[in-house]
């Protein structure tokens, strides 16, 4: 990968974590745009680990909630906290390494129309969830068996082009969790998940290949993560109060857009590659 492809496919990681439009499938769609080799080992962790830079994001913007303990009732708090990680984050261990170690995860992420159609699905989706989940009117609590729901909602994600964030604030929503504490706890579970996610990836490579260890792949491994980082500071700023105003329509009719048009062009035969 050229250093233009990785700021770029970055940049989209940046912009789409947080939004429910899947950044794992606008990144694949990216990477075809830009004629990045599929099916390349160091390409399939690439599109990991730099989703990880933009998880840190949650961590510096939300620190107190991961780390401020001045007193003892703020440390029994932030203990509850991370047991509802932990509880939330138990499916998406199983499945997703049952998914990866079955070859069925790389098999996905090589996948364009895989993603071009679940971005349609879930765009129609999109049009009609927030009346199918009616979000709650007052300030619900995560407890430990909404935590574990929602984390079967991730779980969904495993496919490219459904969008992990669309999938547990959707979780949330139906557990009566309002548009805001949903995509917050969503943010949070992020954290833990694409930390396993990019650990796991790490370790694989490790065991079976150590020549994608590079300068050069090393390099645009760190400047992905540091672009993907600062892109998704500021875009999820945005989309919390952009989502507790409007909702999920606008999110719908976009990935029902981008997904048909990738669509239409996979059906009529045409190559995604532009560069």
């Amino acid at each position: 990968m050229s250093l233009l492809q990785t700021i770029i496919i970055a940049i989209v990681e940046g912009l789409t974590e947080f939004l429910p439009v899947s950044s794992t499938g606008h990144m694949i769609i990216t990477q075809n745009l830009l004629g990045v080799q599929q099916g390349d080992p160091f390409v399939h962790a690439f599109t990991f680990i730099i989703q990880f830079g933009a998880i840190l994001s949650v961590v510096v913007l939300y620190w107190k909630h991961f780390f401020q303990m001045r007193n003892r009732d703020e440390f029994r708090e932030k203990m509850k906290f991370y047991g509802l990680l932990v509880v939330g984050v138990l499916p998406a261990v199983f499945i997703g390494f049952a998914a990866k170690k079955s070859g069925l995860l790389d098999w996905l992420l090589d996948s364009v129309l895989v993603v071009s159609i679940m971005l349609v699905v879930g765009g129609v989706f999109m049009l009609f969830c927030d009346q199918l989940f009616n979000q709650g009117r007052e300030e619900h609590k995560v407890t430990v068996k909404r935590a574990l729901i929602i984390g079967f909602f991730q779980c969904i994600s495993v496919i490219p082009g459904v969008s992990r964030s669309m999938a547990t604030i959707v979780g949330g929503m139906q557990q009566k969790l309002t548009r805001k504490n949903a995509a917050e706890f969503s943010f949070f579970l992020a954290v833990p998940t694409m930390a396993g996610a990019t650990l796991l990836d790490l370790l694989d490579m490790f065991h079976e290949d150590t020549t994608w260890t590079t300068t050069n792949n090393i390099a645009m491994l760190v400047i992905g993560c540091v672009v993907a980082f600062i892109v998704a500071m500021l875009a999820m700023k945005w989309f919390v109060g952009f989502l507790t105003k409007y909702g999920f329509r606008a999110f719908g009719w976009y990935r029902i857009i981008v997904g048909g048009i990738i669509l239409i062009l996979l059906l009529t035969g045409h190559s995604l590659v532009m560069v």
